[in-house]
């Protein structure tokens, strides 16, 4: 019987550890101000943080600053003057 609690015990215990960060690369490009505090945490601990959380922040910016991709050229249709 005390067998059977510790186990159960232990299995409820490693259930309830810690889960993966809530930031996906979506919520920390439409959130600026989440992306700009992670950015500077990133710069200054990215060790404690991990690679990964820093890489989705990058990926959030670069999404942010390049915008979806979709945005045709279009030139304009005088000829430019020089």
């Amino acid at each position: 019987m005390n067998r059977t609690a510790l186990t159960f015990v232990t299995l409820l215990l490693v259930a309830c550890g810690p889960s993966g960060s809530p930031d996906t690369v979506e919520s920390l490009a439409a959130n600026p101000e989440r992306l700009r505090e992670l950015r500077q945490r990133c710069k200054t601990d990215r060790i404690r943080l991990g690679d990964v959380l820093c890489n989705r922040v990058a990926e959030a910016t670069n999404r942010r600053f390049f915008g979806d991709g979709n945005t045709p050229y279009t030139p304009s249709k005088e000829r430019p003057r020089f």
